[in-house]
C-alpha cells in the first residue's frame, strides 16, 4: 500500500468510512478513465479540484462530465478571481498529487463546494489517494466528510 494510500485510509477510518477502494493498474487518472474502469457514468466520476481564490486554496468536487466555471467559483467565494491550482499547490493543500486527490483527508479542511449533479445519483466514484484507485460512496455521505455545500460552479462539457 502506498503512503498515499494510507494516509486515505487513516482518514476514512477517522471519518467513521470503510471504503470498498477498488484498484485499477491500468489507471483512473481522469474521469473518463476511471467511468471506464468502474463501469459507470462519467457523471458518477467525482473529479476533486482544488483551485486557489485570492490566496486560499478551494475545493471544488465536480462531476466527471462538468467542468468548472472560474468566473462561477469566484464569486462563490467572493473572490476577484480563481485559478486553477498549480501541481506544487495541489500537494501542499491536500497532501495528495493530482489524480489521486480524495474529497476529504487532507491536512486541514479545505472550503469546499459540491457540484449539484452529483447528488442526483444514488452512487459517486471519487479518487482513494493515488491515480489508479477510487471508492464508492453515497452523495450524503460525501457531502458530510468533505464537508462541501452544494453549490452552482459548473459548466456541462461538450460531449466527445
Amino acid at each position: 500500500m502506498s503512503d498515499a494510500a494510507g494516509r486515505f485510509a487513516e482518514a476514512a477510518a477517522a471519518a467513521g468510512l470503510a471504503p470498498d477502494v477498488r484498484r485499477f493498474p491500468e489507471g483512473t487518472r481522469t474521469a473518463d478513465d476511471a467511468a471506464r474502469a468502474v463501469g459507470c457514468d462519467v457523471g458518477q466520476i467525482v473529479k476533486s479540484l482544488v483551485f486557489v481564490a485570492g490566496n486560499e486554496p478551494v475545493l471544488a468536487l465536480t462531476s466527471g462530465r462538468n467542468r468548472v466555471d472560474p468566473a462561477k467559483l469566484a464569486a462563490l467565494c467572493s473572490a476577484s478571481d480563481v485559478r486553477k491550482a498549480t501541481a506544487d499547490e495541489v500537494r501542499a493543500a491536500t497532501g495528495y498529487a493530482i489524480g489521486g486527490t480524495p474529497p476529504f483527508g487532507h491536512p486541514t479542511r479545505l472550503r469546499c463546494f459540491a457540484d449539484p449533479d452529483l447528488v442526483g445519483f444514488d452512487t459517486v466514484w471519487a479518487a482513494a489517494g493515488t491515480p489508479e484507485s477510487v471508492f464508492p460512496i453515497g452523495p450524503g455521505e460525501l457531502l458530510r466528510v468533505a464537508g462541501a455545500r452544494v453549490a452552482p460552479f459548473t459548466e456541462t462539457r461538450p460531449p466527445g
